[in-house]
């Protein structure tokens, strides 16, 4: 059969999109590791599905690159916001799209030309309960503690933003050799759904640079719950202020997080359609 795709990216965070109010796909998992492959396939960090909602505008369904399913991707949910309100789906700048984390508010900046230029997602309530992160230590919280991983101990905050972080502030970011340590991470017994883990340099209080090794995918370009999971520990941990937008650097490019007294975190950047296309595909 043959299916129609567009691919998209968020501060270089690509997927492969497909319009499920059109057609139908009985294997998502499957068609996910196919067409991400970047020597036989499309190429991208998984695929997502823009699909009908019985209680949001927009539905997002995610996998990642090794046909795992995802619960929520920052960088995904604007694209997703933009593709609907381009394809005519919906013709809401203020938008509601369920996603396995529940549903999220976000609203668009649309230029002259009716082009989606940039997405503000309202990312919810940050979870800091390692229970509900989820990962095996006990209290209220992981913020600053010491953390063992294949024998260097590291100080890391954990944060939920509807998928598990651990969130390491550290220098030399550049030289570190995060496929060989990712995995020690990602793997790691304390977090029994595995866990994305972002390696941070701080700049200056507003500032901050940013590696990460994503659950299932390995080191990508961007992670947008990522960089919202960084502005949570940064503040937690004294390096900015509740309430003050801190640009977050990625090998993709930059995002905007603001995180608030309340728990909420506010993401903002842009989303970027890179081509369409049709692949041939055997389920």
């Amino acid at each position: 059969m043959k299916i129609k795709f567009s691919k998209m990216q968020g501060t270089g965070n690509d997927y492969v999109y497909i319009n499920s109010f059109e057609q139908e796909i009985a294997y998502p998992s499957e068609l996910a590791k196919t067409v991400s492959d970047r020597h036989f396939g499309i190429g991208s960090d998984g695929l997502i599905l823009v699909a009908p909602s019985e209680k949001a505008d927009v539905r997002m369904i995610m996998f990642n690159a090794d046909g795992s399913e995802g619960k929520m991707c920052g960088n995904g949910i604007r694209c997703v916001a933009k593709y609907a309100y381009e394809h005519g789906i919906t013709e809401k700048k203020h938008m509601e799209i369920e996603t396995a984390s529940g549903i999220k508010t976000v609203d668009l900046t649309v230029n002259e030309q009716g082009s989606v230029e940039e997405v503000s997602v309202n990312m919810g309530k940050a979870v800091l309960k390692p229970e509900q992160i989820p990962m095996t230590a006990g209290g209220e919280s992981f913020i600053g503690k010491e953390l063992t991983v294949a024998g260097k101990t590291y100080t890391a905050t954990c944060v939920s933003m509807g998928n598990p972080h651990c969130v390491i502030f550290t220098t030399g970011i550049d030289d570190m050799d995060l496929e060989k340590i990712g995995p020690f991470f990602e793997n790691h017994p304390m977090f029994p759904e595995q866990v994305n883990t972002e390696f941070v340099e701080i700049l200056d209080s507003r500032h901050y640079k940013m590696r990460v090794f994503e659950r299932g995918s390995g080191e990508t370009m961007s992670c947008g719950t990522g960089t919202c999971a960084v502005a949570v520990a940064a503040v937690l941990n004294g390096y900015a202020g509740y309430g003050e937008e801190l640009t977050i650097r990625i090998r993709g490019g930059a995002l905007k997080d603001t995180y608030y007294e309340d728990g909420t975190v506010i993401m903002k950047g842009r989303a970027v359609h890179v081509f369409d296309g049709e692949i041939e595909y055997m389920d």
